[in-house]
């Protein structure tokens, strides 16, 4: 293997619980570029019926990605941190394939990061998503970092501030229960979500798991396990609000990060924006400690299909 993707490999990918447990690696890095590849897996099934990936985890493919391409725009080492993440799903993918990303830190500003990146399997001309991204630089007062050159590696800024003493306290249902125990999905199963109802109405959960860590310095969750988990909430919340009567498919999931997620039980609520005859918008915001302090707001459009018969 190449000294510097070997190098890489191990500082970038095999100290980060998250990625080391999915087998990612870096196969390509130049200036302000980075390529990651996500080995095929049963586990990311995200349509059984059909055998098809779920949007998830070619979301951490994505966002691992898109860090990736940053650190190779910076010369120094400087703290940095997705601000928002992007997916368009473009074509179907199949989990008996490796998927590819390559990233291009395209444009780098005093405090922001720009990235667009591409997400294949067998052919690079015909992607199965695209993303776009911006990643929030912490940088000293009056300097700019220069591009491109060397390689710096992804560090995280300080966790933003938990919820003050004097913050309402919210208390999570006892009861909870396996999201769709009858027709298990490979993906939300890896990921051990479930669901409670409260006043009608389901609160989407995901335990804490060590193997979901992406910045094992705070510690925090890996960004895209947060989004691969946002959007199955707004799926399975549309699911049961159409009544088996059509199934979502992703066309877009957008998700803007505001505060790190910690290694606790993460939560999810769901609204359906818009509910046409073809397509519905769904808004999620996920939490931990309190839903008055979001970690991630998102939205995604979904096709609705009638189901096979």
């Amino acid at each position: 293997m190449n000294p510097i993707l070997d190098d890489l490999n191990k500082k970038y990918v095999a100290r980060t619980p998250h990625m080391r447990d999915i087998g990612m690696r870096i196969t390509g890095v130049d200036r302000a570029r980075g390529t990651m590849v996500l080995p095929a897996r049963p586990d990311w099934l995200g349509d059984p019926a059909r055998g098809l990936l779920h949007p998830g985890p070619l979301t951490v493919l994505a966002d691992s990605a898109c860090g990736l391409a940053v650190g190779a725009a910076l010369d120094k080492r400087t703290p940095y941190a997705t601000l928002d993440l992007r997916m368009d799903y473009l074509r179907p993918g199949g989990p008996e394939q490796d998927v590819t990303c390559e990233a291009e830190c395209y444009r780098v500003t005093r405090s922001v990061a720009f990235i667009r990146a591409d997400v294949w399997q067998a052919d690079r001309s015909q992607p199965i998503a695209t993303a776009t991204a911006s990643f929030m630089l912490s940088t000293p007062a009056g300097t700019r970092p220069s591009t491109p050159g060397g390689i710096s590696m992804p560090v995280a800024p300080e966790a933003p501030p938990a919820p003050s003493d004097s913050a309402p306290i919210w208390m999570a249902p006892a009861s909870s229960e396996p999201v769709l125990p009858d027709n298990p999905v490979p993906y939300l199963q890896y990921l051990g979500l479930r669901v409670s109802q409260v006043d009608g109405q389901p609160l989407f959960r995901m335990p804490y798991q060590e193997k979901l860590i992406g910045n094992p310095r705070l510690p925090a969750i890996h960004g895209g396990v947060i989004a691969g988990f946002a959007e199955s909430a707004a799926m399975l919340h549309l699911i049961q609000t159409l009544r088996g009567n059509k199934l979502p498919k992703s066309i877009d999931f957008s998700i803007d990060y505001l505060r790190a997620g910690r290694p606790e039980e993460t939560f999810a609520s769901c609204e359906v924006v818009r509910l046409g005859s073809r397509v519905a918008m769904v808004q999620v915001r996920c939490w931990q400690r309190s839903p008055d302090y979001p970690i991630t707001v998102s939205r995604g459009h979904f096709l609705l299909a009638e189901p096979e018969a």
